[in-house]
């Protein structure tokens, strides 16, 4: 008798974690920005920038090609650029420059979504299962928590805390870009926005393969 071979395991490999912070906001010429600041992740610590201008064009700056390949895997963008890129996090300010972008944005008080967020525990409320339970409610507040990390991979956002941000003074191109303003129209870089109003939120992304 000839006894069937077994097929062997098929695992998955682990998720990605990046742990760090998000900063969206809003300019007075129009032009929305979102920062990501990772302390940890499987690139090491890094920082990158997607930018998007009134006309829709969709830039990410970007540290290295590494950072790049990752980046623009997950999400969608017109044009890439490899520069330095260089933040300064501190409880009142957050300063970033990066190719033709610099900005310096104030910090302040938690937003009340963010006292609401760390009641959750940590644990539960950087959970994949959680979060994807959780999205249904999330986009009734145009917020997303899980969603396509494109092929074949899912992304969620673990938020644990959101402060507002204060004010903010920005150049491009050594133009200035005017005040700090609600990040609208949402910005198209993946399957969600940064929320409308300015903010930095402490989080934990998840991506799954």
């Amino acid at each position: 008798m000839i006894l069937p071979q077994r097929r062997p395991a098929q695992h998955n490999p682990p998720p990605d974690r990046f742990r760090g912070y998000i900063a969206g906001m809003g300019t007075g010429a129009g032009i929305r920005i979102v920062v990501g600041h990772w302390q940890s992740s499987p690139l090491g610590g890094f920082t990158d920038v997607m930018v998007q201008h009134p006309d829709g064009r969709r830039v990410l700056l970007a540290p290295n090609d590494d950072v790049a390949a990752y980046v623009r895997a997950t999400y969608t963008f017109d044009e890439v650029l490899i520069a330095p890129v260089r933040a300064d996090l501190s409880p009142r300010e957050l300063t970033v420059t990066a190719g033709p972008l610099s900005l310096s944005a104030g910090i302040g008080a938690r937003a009340p979504l963010g006292h609401l967020l760390r009641a959750v525990p940590r644990r539960l409320g950087t959970s994949p299962l959680w979060l994807g339970a959780l999205d249904p409610l999330a986009r009734l507040a145009r917020l997303r928590t899980a969603g396509s990390a494109g092929g074949g991979r899912r992304e969620f956002y673990g938020v644990t805390d959101l402060r507002r941000l204060t004010g903010l003074c920005a150049s491009w191109d050594g133009e200035e870009l005017g005040g700090l303003r609600p990040v609208l129209p949402p910005v198209t870089f993946g399957f969600g926005s940064a929320p409308p109003a300015p903010s930095i939120a402490t989080l934990v992304t998840t991506i799954r393969h």
